[in-house]
């Protein structure tokens, strides 16, 4: 008797074992038939001109990879969250999608402070980060098993901008303006760190809030500093309102940015008032002026499918899920978080649709590339000064 009893515990106990170590095993946001993905982005906010269509861009890709019968038998399924540009507004998105939707990767989200507030809350559900819309030096350094960028960083950007600016454009009172969170104080702590190299001082600085309309005062400050160029610390409306008050100054200071003040909206406005702006990008914005043949039956998908034209944000969400789906297929179909993260360090050679540059991962290595490229607004448009690689 005590034998038999002892034969039915000894049964239970492998049972709870199996169990326990089948859930260890497994993530969550994956079944036999799905891979849900998650991003939290600006879809109606001040940078909702990336954010809105990088969600389209991913949304297409997804479409096409699981109307070719998916990955493994899995479709995939993303859930992108509005955070308006707002932190705590991310912290609430990324919960969600966390907890209650329980998915499997982050993909694509927007915003150095929205991205740097979420981290943890990922990292403690083992959650990976994946190409964020931020290029800051903290989405991949220090290097973390969970976190994967894909290109340049804007502190490599304005390093090379502060570096150019001096030794080819011969300026040498060289300010900074810059939003005040995250995202700005990369912008100007490249811009001191280069002109420190080159023994160079700051000549000025001024600051501005992402929400904000005006940017008089701070123009004006810098213009009556004698400012002869000015790295900028801006995205999308604020470099437009920053450049266009200048102009109106009558003042023609260098102006020039980085990736997040790259976009189609900034070099098109009314009567040229943008152009002459300068800003470092990592690859031009899919367009039917240049675009090839393959980019230009893109372009014609994408405007069939959102009945609009797709801008740099587009291209950044469509590569971004294309990546996600190698390393996916590499890992095959028993996948794990673990699974997954060995197969996204092992890419090499990823050549991307919109551009020349070649991204490649590894354990020790979690960003793509960096190199950028000089880009200046001439009659309405964004163009390519040359086939330079910029770096400091």
């Amino acid at each position: 008797m005590t034998k038999y009893i002892y034969s039915i515990l000894l049964s239970f106990l492998m049972v709870f074992t199996f169990v326990g170590c089948s859930d260890q095993q497994s993530a969550q946001g994956v079944s036999d038939n799905e891979i849900v993905l998650g991003m939290h982005t600006d879809i109606s906010g001040p940078v909702s001109s990336f954010g809105k269509y990088s969600v389209e861009g991913a949304q297409m890709r997804i479409k096409e990879i699981n109307d070719a019968g998916g990955i493994h038998g899995r479709n995939l399924k993303i859930i992108a969250e509005d955070h308006q540009y707002q932190v705590p507004r991310a912290v609430q998105a990324a919960n969600k999608l966390l907890n209650k939707d329980k998915i499997f990767l982050m993909v694509a989200s927007l915003g150095t402070p929205m991205n740097n507030a979420v981290f943890e809350s990922q990292a403690e559900k083992d959650v990976p980060n994946l190409f964020p819309l931020s290029a800051a030096r903290s989405m991949t350094d220090p290097l973390h098993r969970l976190k994967f960028g894909a290109l340049s960083s804007y502190y490599d950007q304005v390093r090379a901008g502060v570096k150019w600016a001096i030794e080819e454009k011969g300026k040498d009172k060289i300010c900074v303006l810059y939003q005040d969170n995250d995202f700005g104080q990369e912008a100007y702590d490249a811009t001191v760190d280069q002109l420190e190299a080159m023994g160079v001082a700051l000549h000025e600085k001024a600051t501005n809030k992402p929400t904000d309309t005006d940017l008089t005062a701070q123009i004006t400050k810098l213009k009556n500093a004698g400012c002869d160029a000015v790295a900028m610390g801006t995205i999308v409306k604020d470099t437009i309102i920053a450049y266009t008050k200048a102009r109106q100054m009558k003042w023609d200071a260098l102006f020039f940015g980085q990736v997040a003040s790259f976009h189609p909206v900034i070099a098109g406005q009314p009567d040229g008032v943008t152009d002459g702006f300068y800003t470092f990008a990592q690859f031009d914005t899919p367009n039917r002026v240049t675009c090839t043949p393959e980019i230009c039956s893109w372009i014609d998908q994408y405007e069939a499918m959102f009945d609009t034209t797709p801008n740099i944000g587009s291209a950044y969400g469509y590569m971004y899920i294309d990546i996600t789906a190698r390393a996916l297929e590499i890992a095959g179909k028993d996948l794990t978080t673990d699974s997954f993260l060995k197969a996204l360090e092992s890419i090499k050679d990823y050549k991307m649709p919109f551009g020349e540059t070649i991204l490649s991962w590894g354990p020790d290595k979690h960003l793509g590339a960096n190199v950028a490229y000089l880009f200046e607004v001439q009659d309405g448009r964004f163009v390519q000064i040359d086939d330079k690689e910029y770096t400091y």
